[in-house]
């Protein structure tokens, strides 16, 4: 018998939650959450100040009690970035966030 075309139906997770369920009942989850919308929040309120098509090429990264990470596509992105980052920095603060540093990363992979 081939694996491949098994009968049998896929197995059933018993009381499986939907993704938005397990995240309000988790802690950890619901914080995760919260620092993804910070994230999230934080680059949309900078990335009308990236250079035209420059912004195709960064993403939000993780928030935490050291700063905030921007993922950038390549090396010259976050070179770039690092020229930029204290005018970010300054827009953040205008829109009411506790800035202690923007960190730039080159995105692996």
């Amino acid at each position: 018998m081939n694996p491949k075309h098994s009968s049998r139906p896929p197995p059933v997770t018993p009381d499986a939650l939907r993704i938005e369920q397990a995240l309000g009942q988790s802690a950890p989850l619901a914080r995760l959450r919260e620092l993804m919308a910070d994230s999230n929040a934080r680059f949309a309120a900078i990335r009308p100040s990236l250079p035209g098509p420059m912004a195709a090429h960064v993403k939000p990264g993780p928030v935490d009690e050291a700063g905030w990470s921007l993922l950038a596509a390549n090396a010259s992105v976050a070179a770039k970035l690092r020229q930029l980052q204290p005018r970010l920095e300054e827009l953040l603060r205008e829109r009411g966030w506790q800035v202690s540093a923007i960190r730039v990363k080159v995105q692996s992979g």
